[in-house]
């Protein structure tokens, strides 16, 4: 249950309006979990419902990705950013 959850919580999507970049949320050795919509985005309900359950709206760049390749373009990014070498 995502309530229970103690890291930060993201969601990644194509509406309008503010995002962080995903790097500035994430410091080192932090847990997290992400929201990544399915094709075609989220709705814009669904959305609102995230924000106000405390998900930060974040930017994966300025490409479009598929759902599948965006999952793993984060997992990949993510490790990269915030592991320790």
């Amino acid at each position: 249950d995502q309530k229970d959850f103690d890291g930060i919580k993201l969601i990644a999507h194509c509406n309008e309006g503010p995002k962080h970049n995903i790097t500035s949320v994430l410091p080192k050795g932090c847990k997290f979990l992400i929201l990544i919509g399915p094709e075609g985005d989220f709705s814009s309900e669904e959305v609102v419902l995230a924000l106000e359950n405390g998900f930060i709206p974040v930017s994966l760049g300025n490409s479009r990705l598929r759902t599948e390749t965006a999952a793993l373009a984060v997992v990949i990014a993510t490790y990269l950013l915030t592991s320790e070498f």
